[in-house]
């Protein structure tokens, strides 16, 4: 039987490469996105590789399309295996400094609507159907930035690199990959926060080390675990990294 997934923020980036990734394992994949064009752009350039995908209109932040998205799901294929977490925001302006003096609450707001509020949201709204599965998997999107070992640690790379909002929503989604997945320890549903690495995205800047398709591969692997494989990780490549 086919398996079913939804990738949020599925147009470009990391999103998009982690559709196609897994449409190639012949998974039929919905590309969540919430400009219609782009993700209708998304949806014909997968189809064209021979690809099964369909566009599906998704603002995590709008509660009516997460509605309407897990009804459509619910009527069309009862059903629901994978759910990749991906569309976030990062609205602090850049990544050196540490802005947390000066951050102005609308953005603080805006980004946690879409990286945290809204992922749980639409979560919830689809755990009913993600445990009709024989093996769910949700897989959260995080960063680096987001661990407070990182943020501790001088010695580290990323240490400098403080922007507060996103670093603080991340760990916010990492809190809830936690939580989450001891909710569920006891269930056939896997749940797991993937750090993409340093990524040439719109957020990650065309200064990054790896390409979307190298920053897909974690949350990729973790879509497709083993009935034996891990829950509540935070990793890359295999590596578990500190929360």
């Amino acid at each position: 039987m086919t398996k079913i997934a939804l990738v949020t923020g599925a147009n470009k980036g990391i999103g998009f490469e982690t559709a196609k990734q897994l449409a190639q394992k012949n998974i039929k994949v919905l590309l969540g996105a919430r400009n219609e064009t782009e993700g209708k752009k998304a949806e014909t350039a997968l189809r064209d590789l021979s690809l099964e995908v369909t566009y599906v209109k998704l603002d995590i932040s709008n509660s009516e399309d997460i509605a309407a998205v897990t009804s459509y799901i619910e009527s069309q294929y009862g059903v629901l295996d994978i759910l990749v977490n991906n569309a976030a925001v990062f609205l602090d302006g850049e990544w050196f400094g540490n802005n947390v003096e000066s951050v102005p609450m609308k953005t603080l707001r805006d980004t946690f609507d879409i990286n945290y509020f809204g992922t749980v949201e639409l979560t919830q709204a689809l755990l009913p159907l993600i445990k009709k599965s024989d093996a769910g998997r949700i897989v959260n999107i995080s960063s680096l930035s987001g661990s407070f070992g990182v943020h501790l640690d001088e010695n580290h790379w990323l240490y400098q690199l403080k922007p507060y909002t996103y670093s603080a929503s991340k760990t916010a989604l990492n809190q809830f990959t936690v939580f989450l997945a001891n909710a569920l320890k006891a269930t056939n549903i896997k749940v797991n926060a993937a750090s993409p690495g340093w990524v040439k995205t719109s957020i990650g800047s065309d200064q990054a080390p790896l390409t979307p398709e190298e920053g897909a591969k974690t949350g990729v692997a973790l879509a497709l675990l083993e009935d034996n494989g891990p829950t509540g990780t935070f990793s890359q490549s295999g590596e578990v990294f500190p929360w």
